[in-house]
């Protein structure tokens, strides 16, 4: 899991899964939508790959990506905990809210 968070904590290649989501991309749509080069693409891919973010297969003389959200769900499950007390925190500042709403509460 640690590689996928490393692959993560680049803000361009969370933009390549963004990306990817949407549907998979040959290497020259990531290039144009993205606004790098075709080598600094290639390595944030290779980055992605690597970590097991991503998978490339080939299409005539093309190489199509498309995102693995198998490794995703181990990234889901680590955070888990953190929406919890996000929540709990949102519920909180809710009845806060409801409490300062009613008369005589604010």
């Amino acid at each position: 899991m640690s590689s996928a968070f490393a692959a993560l904590a680049e803000p361009t290649r969370r933009r390549i899964l963004d990306l990817l989501l949407e549907r998979p991309r040959p290497v020259g749509e990531l290039v144009e939508r993205l606004g790098l080069t075709q080598p600094g693409t290639s390595k944030h891919l290779r980055v992605l790959r690597d970590a097991g973010l991503v998978r490339a297969r080939q299409d005539a003389q093309r190489r199509v990506y498309e995102v693995r959200l198998e490794p995703l769900a181990e990234v889901d499950a680590w955070l888990t905990p953190y929406r919890r007390a996000w929540s709990a925190r949102l519920d909180a500042l809710e009845q806060h809210l409801d409490a300062a709403d009613r008369p005589g509460g604010g």
